[in-house]
């Protein structure tokens, strides 16, 4: 649960499905299965579609002419938690998640008062969803992305979905969520929780 000396922790969905709103998505989905647990524990959450924004591609944090992911940057500035979903094609992140990860180096060069790039101290997870293998190179190529430009990655810090091979069932359509992957889901939401905890309580030293 949240510290009664603080506000509650915030975070942030970038759901990373090719899909604009208002058409079902898995990746959605399984958003909002992490997001119940992170309620449980007193947690505000938000997700969006990055589909649905006009967002350009680049490495700054405005590429100008219409580009809308500072609209996007502002919510993941002022989120503690970033989960970022995505559903797997031909093997790999959708190239949504791709963009997101580009538009995200620009953070490297943005720093607080203390010197450290300001995503430092804040906390990652992965979900991703597919009916095709893939989702262990995802998340690592995710974690390394995220860890590099300043996020912290919980224990575990993971939760996805594959169907058997060759299979065509969505995760959305799926009758129930099979124990496993609800496991995984309770459990990253959980360690990301306390990890953004301690970090708000106790951040990482000064880099100058």
């Amino acid at each position: 649960m949240t510290s009664s000396a603080n506000k509650p922790l915030r975070a942030l969905g970038l759901v990373c499905t090719l899909k604009r709103s208002p058409d079902e998505s898995s990746s959605s989905v399984i958003t909002e299965q992490v997001f119940k647990h992170l309620r449980d524990g007193g947690v505000e959450c938000e997700s969006l579609r990055v589909v649905d924004y006009a967002v350009a591609p680049g490495t700054d944090a405005d590429m100008g002419d219409g580009d809308q992911w500072p609209t996007i940057l502002d919510k993941i500035v002022a989120a503690d938690i970033l989960v970022v979903s995505t559903p797997t094609w031909v093997g790999h992140m959708s190239s949504v998640a791709q963009r997101v990860l580009e538009r995200l180096d620009a953070e490297l060069s943005e720093t607080d008062d203390a010197g450290r790039p300001r995503q430092v101290g804040k906390v990652a997870l992965a979900t991703v969803v597919g009916n095709e293998d893939g989702a262990h190179k995802i998340v690592a190529d995710l974690f390394q992305a995220l860890n590099d430009i300043g996020y912290t990655i919980p224990a575990q810090g993971c939760t996805y979905w594959n169907d058997q091979a060759m299979g065509g069932t969505d995760y959305k359509d799926l009758d129930e969520t099979p124990e496993a992957v609800e496991s995984a889901t309770a459990s990253a939401a959980r360690n990301a929780l306390h990890l953004a905890e301690v970090l708000r309580d106790n951040p990482y030293p000064p880099y100058s």
